[in-house]
């Protein structure tokens, strides 16, 4: 007999299939939609903003979960409106035609579903005060566990003639299995504020106001001026002044798909991603794709463990993009993915173009910062504690020579990296003055007003040249300069001519999985014009005929199972391409001006001219500053002139 102990039981089965009762699809709703009482403090918000509200004020007490209101001054809600409100799935923001067909596709508001209010409702005490614009009395509801009374008239005691008050209590009391997934206060506290910061960047024309445990965490005023210096400004009261000062501006557009937003600059970096925000008409949300978009677009400045600072802004046809993925609206599925990466990596490395030479102000106050009398044991800089800080060369024996630096006048015409490195010099070496080099100024050069970079003073430690400003001085690192010059010149080169490809004796045959396959196969093309040639061998299997040249022997597996992630996470082979910059940063360095070498007047001037007319110069090909720029009034504030 068998045994059906694990089987449902008959009373079970004689029940049949039911309707389950209002109150348990509320509560199930909820567990999707208020997974904790940051989520739904955001469905408020988010109600508030499409309510036309210009002005929004959050409270919370013990982390949303005892209590939390959400008050705005949007449009309002009449007694049936209110009423209606907290019924599932009743929403003012789709509409139906006159067959009743509703259009789920063309979404323009931050929520739709309806869900919401009763979701919430129906897990803890909510109370809902409302007056419309076109009323001159306020009506009240409350809703607990589900159960929700009739309006009733109510005192207006807001600023605003109209708006709307939600208050909830007591989130989860009616489900308290879920409190118990809930993390700590300070957890819970740290969450609402995300929330709140990230909806208020996406809209810089509304004020918001957070207060938790009665005390205000921010309090931003709607900002004024054009949408691009608004968005700014919002940016930079929540991502700090830092990002202010150091943003670049991303404007793109592309069949119908808007970027706009602002990027930091490659030295302006933290050690996590968690300053990377991604807004899909105006919707914060939270997707993989931005993560390949930043790592693609700075995969030349930045080491591995490093990341940039953006916030970047998608606009396209509600149609083009699916916002109905997740229950919480913190996904989306774009129609042309391709697209919009594309333009998005493009607007980020143009706008770095742009910036030229460019370079934080963070670097020089990290200077300045450390250029002060400290009574205290001396700490690790900005740079040396971070994990791309190398330490610098020894210097070694003093070369001078006029063409010790011929890649600053001359082109580059081999694929070497001897054919990057400066001659040797068998120059004797000079006497005297050990330690600086004196460079007066010939009467030929032109003017330092017309020089970003100013003109070469003097060689210190034979490592870094010292450029006087219209302003103050440029500190340049003589070798990291070199190095992004060298490296820039290669990748131009490269491009010129193409990837030389070798051709291998014996095909290397490489066995996957058939998904991971079928995605590098899907990208051979692309692969071979990066000198990777591949063809299909049946099943799982790929056999490689060429690698690139540049890398000589490499182990060609582990570059095709890094290269089938890279295509299943992100689109894109980074794999790939970060080895050509891994190598040709090498090659680069390798061939650079190392620091110890004693550089004439003309050469120093070279640097700095090519310096300025070559992009991404202001930081080396792992993320270090190039150079420092002090003004004459921070110098004069470390003298007490100020």
């Amino acid at each position: 007999m068998a045994d059906d102990s694990f089987s449902p039981s008959r009373s079970n089965r004689a029940g049949g299939i039911r309707l389950l009762p209002p109150e348990a699809v509320n509560r199930i709703a909820a567990g999707e939609v208020v997974e904790r009482p940051a989520a739904a403090i955001k469905e408020l918000v988010e109600n508030a903003l499409d309510a036309g509200a210009r002005h929004i004020i959050i409270e919370a007490e013990d982390g949303g979960r005892s209590f939390f209101r959400v008050s705005d001054d949007g449009c309002g809600m009449d007694e049936s409106e209110l009423s209606l409100a907290v019924e599932r799935h009743a929403t003012s923001k789709l509409s139906s035609d006159a067959e009743g067909h509703v259009d789920l596709l063309n979404i323009s508001t931050l929520g739709f579903r309806g869900e919401a209010l009763p979701s919430i409702g129906s897990v803890a005490r909510m109370t809902l005060l409302s007056r419309s614009e076109s009323s001159d009395e306020a009506f009240q509801l409350s809703v607990e566990a589900g159960l929700k009374s009739d309006p009733k008239p109510a005192a207006w005691s807001s600023l605003s003639p109209h708006g709307t008050v939600i208050t909830v209590e007591d989130l989860f009391y009616a489900t308290p299995a879920r409190l118990k997934f809930l993390k700590s206060e300070r957890s819970e506290s740290l969450a609402i504020s995300d929330v709140c910061r990230r909806l208020a960047m996406s809209r810089a024309d509304v004020g918001f106001e957070l207060i938790q445990n009665g005390r205000s965490v921010f309090k931003m005023k709607a900002e004024t001026g054009s949408p691009e210096e608004a968005r700014l400004a919002r940016l930079g009261a929540i991502m700090g002044r830092e990002f202010r000062e150091n943003a670049m501006e991303i404007a793109a557009e592309k069949e119908g798909v808007l970027i706009s937003g602002f990027a930091g600059l490659p030295t302006l970096n933290r050690g996590n991603a968690q300053h990377q925000y991604l807004f899909v008409n105006g919707r914060p949300v939270k997707d993989k794709l931005l993560t390949g978009v930043i790592r693609a677009a700075y995969q030349d400045f930045l080491a591995r463990d490093r990341h940039p600072m953006a916030a970047l802004f998608v606009d396209l046809d509600p149609e083009a993009v699916d916002v109905n993925v997740h229950p919480a609206k913190t996904e989306v599925r774009f129609r042309d993915a391709q697209l919009v990466r594309g333009l998005l990596i493009g607007s980020l490395r143009h706008a770095l173009a742009d910036a030229g030479h460019r370079a934080s102000t963070t670097v020089a106050g990290a200077a300045l910062h450390k250029a002060n009398v400290e009574t205290e044991a001396p700490r690790p800089s900005l740079w040396q504690s971070s994990s791309f800080y190398r330490e610098p060369m020894p210097s070694r024996p003093v070369m001078s020579s006029p063409d010790i630096m011929p890649e600053l006048n001359g082109g580059f015409s081999e694929q070497s990296a001897e054919s990057y490195a400066p001659p040797p010099s068998s120059a004797p070496q000079p006497e005297g003055e050990p330690y600086s080099v004196r460079v007066e100024q010939d009467q030929s050069t032109p003017a330092v007003e017309a020089l970003p970079l100013g003109l070469a003073k003097a060689q210190l430690h034979e490592t870094y040249v010292i450029a006087q400003t219209r302003d103050g001085i440029v500190i340049v690192d003589q070798h990291a300069a070199h190095e992004r010059l060298v490296y820039e010149r290669m990748k131009s080169d490269m491009a010129a001519t193409g990837v030389r490809r070798q051709a291998l004796l014996i095909p290397e045959i490489v066995e996957l999985t058939e998904d991971e396959a079928g995605r590098v196969l899907a990208r051979s093309e692309e692969l071979l014009e990066l000198g990777l040639e591949v063809e299909p061998f049946g099943g799982g299997a790929i056999c490689v005929r060429a690698t690139p040249a540049l890398f000589g022997n490499m182990n060609v597996h582990g570059l095709l199972q890094d290269l089938a992630d890279d295509f299943a996470e992100y689109e894109a082979g980074l794999s790939l391409k970060e080895r050509f910059e891994e190598v040709m940063g090498n090659m680069a360095c390798r061939g650079s001006v190392r620091a110890g070498r004693r550089l004439t007047s003309d050469e120093m001037n070279a640097l700095l001219r090519q310096m300025e007319a070559t992009p991404y110069s202001g930081q080396c090909n792992h993320g270090r500053p190039t150079y420092v720029e002090l003004k004459l009034a921070d110098i004069e504030r470390l003298f007490g002139r100020r």
